[in-house]
């Protein structure tokens, strides 16, 4: 089958298309031939070697976290989906950027719900970002119905899933930030109440607030931003950090500055769930299919690129210069 992988840790010059053979559905997994393979930075990460060395078999690793696809193999022991069935599924060891993936049931939903059959395209941008949405909102964010939420990296997979789903979840105001101000007209379409430029964006929110700051942040980019947002938190607010887009040395929390201010620093990490509560994974995305199907939310894809360009595809992740979900068309 084909496939873009890397053999050695680097920049974008790495991945290379290969050949490989066609993995065989262990007990519990599900085989499905890929239509098409969303781009998460995770995979920019793995690529760069944040992972750890490329491990796979022949010493080769492919990234990819999420795909939509046909159901072509079931291993012992995997019931509920049928041959030839339209799915979504997780990837949580990678392995997106081929013809064929194989992946743990738990993490593979069925384009058809209560709500009708999603598009296959706009599907493949949900199975990574969509959980990790509903997770640092729901989970890590605890949302209340009519708070307000602040999301970092507002036009980025995860924050435009994330500004999706508060609005579901009954929030209030959802302001976002973004990092050049070519991105705020996407961002407005997206349903902000407000989108400030990141530099400056304390001074602008906590005016727009009268001061009271946010309910909710939702932070990938960490470094100063995490620790001007903390400033900005009403009473009881918290901080969800999810990422480190901005590659910033450890910061550490003063204990007495959440203490005294009523703040908390909240953490979500998809991987972890994955090991540790995978069922909630499949649970998310079933939900976020049907939310798709009903036309409710939308997977945020703005351009797709042939398997061919992954290269192409994570430059322009890579460098903040695209916006929204980019696919990889695998057919």
């Amino acid at each position: 089958m084909r496939a873009v992988g890397f053999r050695i840790n680097g920049g974008v010059e790495v991945l290379e298309e290969l050949e490989r053979p066609e993995p065989v559905p262990a007990p519990g997994q599900v085989a499905v031939r890929v239509a098409f393979a969303g781009v998460n930075f995770a995979e920019i990460q793995h690529r760069r070697g944040e992972f750890g060395a490329p491990d796979g078999p022949g010493g080769v690793d492919i990234p990819g976290l999420e795909v939509a696809g046909v159901v072509v193999a079931l291993g012992a022991g995997a019931s509920g989906l049928e041959i030839g069935e339209p799915v979504a599924a997780y990837l949580p060891a990678f392995g997106g950027y081929a013809e064929v993936v194989a992946t743990d049931i738990r993490f593979v939903r069925s384009l058809r719900t209560e709500a009708g059959e999603a598009d296959l395209a706009q599907a493949a941008g949900l199975p990574c970002v969509y959980p990790t949405a509903f997770g640092i909102l729901k989970d890590a964010g605890r949302l209340r119905a009519g708070e307000d939420v602040l999301i970092h990296s507002a036009v980025g997979g995860v924050g435009s899933a994330a500004a999706q789903l508060a609005r579901q979840l009954g929030a209030g105001r959802v302001y976002g930030t973004v990092g050049s101000a070519e991105k705020i007209p996407y961002a407005a379409e997206l349903g902000y109440d407000e989108v400030f430029l990141r530099d400056g964006f304390a001074e602008q929110l906590a005016e727009v607030t009268g001061g009271r700051g946010v309910d909710v942040v939702l932070d990938p980019v960490g470094g100063p931003i995490r620790e001007q947002s903390l400033t900005l938190l009403a009473p009881f607010g918290r901080v969800v950090a999810y990422g480190d887009l901005g590659r910033h040395e450890q910061w550490t929390a003063s204990v007495w500055d959440l203490w005294k201010g009523n703040r908390t620093i909240a953490g979500f990490n998809i991987g972890d769930l994955a090991r540790r509560a995978p069922e909630r994974i499949g649970e998310y995305l079933a939900e976020a299919l049907r939310l798709l199907a009903a036309g409710r939310i939308r997977s945020g894809v703005t351009q797709t690129l042939p398997l061919a360009e992954a290269a192409k595809a994570h430059q322009l992740l890579e460098t903040g210069s695209g916006q929204g979900k980019i696919l990889l068309s695998i057919t």
